[in-house]
């Protein structure tokens, strides 16, 4: 890695890209993975049923962290500048920061997700949120259309 590329925003972006995929491969293989990453058996039967609603929320949810993944990419000068890059990643950092800190205020919407489920994802959450906000303080003054 070039020492002017932002090490926190490319392994931020690298766990945005794997939790992308995780998604991905729910969508692919099932119930078995609604199971294994917690999301609830009452997804993984509707998911094994072929309902449409696990398919939805999920392709949304890898899109949107695919998306994430890119501004990562962009804030550390690895591929191009996307539009509205700094709020873009001021917005992630804090989606991730705060999906990291209030999991027990969104508990009650979700009762099925276990608590293993709550606990270990809302770490990791918490982890790229902090890798997001700490890439992006760190690049600040190179993220302006004038430095592009």
């Amino acid at each position: 890695m070039d020492s002017g590329k932002n090490k926190f925003l490319i392994i931020g972006s690298i766990c945005s890209a794997v939790a992308a995929l995780a998604h991905l491969g729910c969508i692919i293989f099932g119930g078995d993975w609604y199971r294994f990453f917690g999301a609830g058996e009452q997804m993984a039967r509707m998911a094994e049923d072929g309902h449409w609603y696990p398919t939805v929320v999920t392709s949304i949810i890898f899109l949107v962290l695919s998306l994430w993944s890119l501004y990562g990419l962009s804030g550390s000068k690895v591929i191009f500048r996307l539009p509205f890059l700094k709020l873009g990643l001021i917005v992630i950092s804090l989606i991730y920061l705060v999906r990291g800190v209030a999991f027990v205020a969104i508990m009650p919407i979700f009762p099925e997700n276990s608590l293993t489920f709550w606990l270990v994802s809302s770490s990791i959450c918490l982890f790229i949120g902090i890798l997001y906000s700490v890439g992006t303080y760190q690049s600040w003054s190179k993220l302006s259309v004038k430095n592009a």
